[in-house]
């Protein structure tokens, strides 16, 4: 958070159990854009789908969403777990998750996302190759 903002600009933050964070992949370039249809993880078992389908830096803005688990405010210090990004990631704008915000009736996805991310919070080392 910005050093020259008021620590009231995290009051109640601390009653929330989730937050929704935006950032950067800060570390993507625009040599590895790619705007077409591709197979998720390049897997050719997966049909090929297009940029806006896949949620990584191959994005044209590199903008990602995470909605990590918020453990403790401390001062200007937020301490969570669960956001998939890197550190020193550029975080621009976060925001308690409400659960009358989040989807709205069923919510439908293919089956290769659920493959795709079974093992995605295990540690790397846990990971099956």
């Amino acid at each position: 958070m910005r050093p020259d903002f008021p620590l009231d600009t995290l009051r109640g933050l601390d009653e929330f159990s989730h937050l929704i964070v935006t950032w950067r992949f800060h570390l993507g370039s625009d040599a590895d854009l790619h705007l077409g249809a591709r197979s998720p993880r390049n897997d050719p078992t997966w049909e090929p789908t297009g940029t806006f389908v896949h949620r990584n830096h191959r994005r044209p803005n590199r903008m990602a969403t995470s909605f990590p688990r918020l453990l403790k405010v401390e001062g200007r210090d937020l301490h969570v777990t669960d956001l998939d990004a890197v550190a020193g990631t550029p975080i621009y704008d976060l925001a308690p998750y409400f659960e009358e915000m989040g989807p709205r009736g069923p919510v439908t996805a293919p089956a290769w996302p659920a493959a795709m991310l079974a093992n995605y919070w295990e540690p790397a080392a846990n990971r099956p190759e």
